[in-house]
């Protein structure tokens, strides 16, 4: 049987042919290179039609991200502008908080209850390391019964609406404390500068009646807004008072101090409350546009 030229082996008589090595090589290697190429060819295509796809879609989309996002466009001063669809909150415009002083100068503001209760309501008077248990407490529209000497007509001209008292002791010594009203700060500012501190002193709760008559006390006045003060201080055992003593002193300085501190207190109270009704008001405004 012949298998024709180029077969295994050729008939006994037949001539032998020898494989060409190196060209069969050479044919083998063109082809590999024939693959490779036909394989980085078609994946560089690919990359081309991938790459094809996103600039469509982004030119589609008018600049966004492959994600669909709008991105900002840039601005001729090279910042990013603002995205159209920037959230907006209700503008909530409060104003500047109250001044206290407002709230103890001016009668149509400070319109809380004058009484011993909003002005002395605590059981003892504290003043740095300084404490004086509360003895008693008196209030009267007629200010007249709370004084004596050259302050009555003082008190009288300048038009005094209340004067409310309290008295603190320890210690042997004591100090009562006055606060009057007036319908302006002007009438306040005028009866301190008369200098007629003829307080009435407050018995009771173990001060004796005749505190502070018949022999000398510590006096002093002040003011703050349309309130004047007053205090009259001195021994419990009717020990004149003498430059040279400290205790009645002492209690006199701080009975002041706390007067100043209750007027005071006052007025920041009465901000507070409105502050709180001015922000209430503003919520709501800005709830309804």
């Amino acid at each position: 049987m012949s298998f024709g030229q180029g077969g295994p082996f050729d008939g006994p008589g037949g001539s032998s042919s020898t494989p060409d090595w190196g060209a069969l090589a050479e044919e083998t290697e063109a082809q590999d290179r024939r693959k490779r190429w036909m394989w980085i060819g078609g994946g560089v295509l690919a990359v081309l039609a991938v790459a094809g796809i996103v600039t469509g879609a982004v030119l589609a989309g008018g600049g966004g991200s492959p994600g669909g996002s709008a991105s900002a466009t840039p601005t001729a001063s090279g910042q990013a502008a603002e995205p159209d669809d920037k959230p907006s909150f209700p503008d909530v415009s409060v104003p500047p908080p109250p001044n206290p002083q407002d709230y103890i100068s001016d009668p149509k503001k400070d319109t809380a209850p004058l009484t011993p209760a909003s002005l002395f309501g605590q059981k003892t008077m504290v003043i740095g390391e300084h404490s004086y248990p509360r003895t008693n407490t008196a209030t009267t529209k007629d200010c007249t019964a709370a004084a004596q000497g050259a302050l009555v007509s003082s008190l009288t001209h300048n038009g005094c609406r209340q004067l409310v008292r309290a008295t603190y002791s320890k210690g042997g010594v004591a100090v009562t404390v006055g606060i009057a009203v007036f319908d302006s700060p002007a009438k306040a500012t005028k009866v301190m500068n008369e200098a007629k501190t003829n307080l009435m002193p407050l018995p009771g709760g173990g001060v004796p009646s005749d505190f502070c008559q018949g022999h000398k006390c510590r006096m002093a006045t002040n003011a703050t807004g349309r309130y004047a003060y007053f205090l009259i201080a001195g021994y419990l055992n009717g020990k004149d008072v003498v430059p040279s003593e400290t205790k009645a002193q002492q209690i006199a300085r701080d009975g002041g101090s706390y007067a100043f501190t209750r007027i005071t207190q006052r007025g920041k109270d009465q901000a507070e409350k409105a502050a709180e009704r001015q922000l209430k008001e503003a919520q709501k405004k800005a709830g309804q546009s």
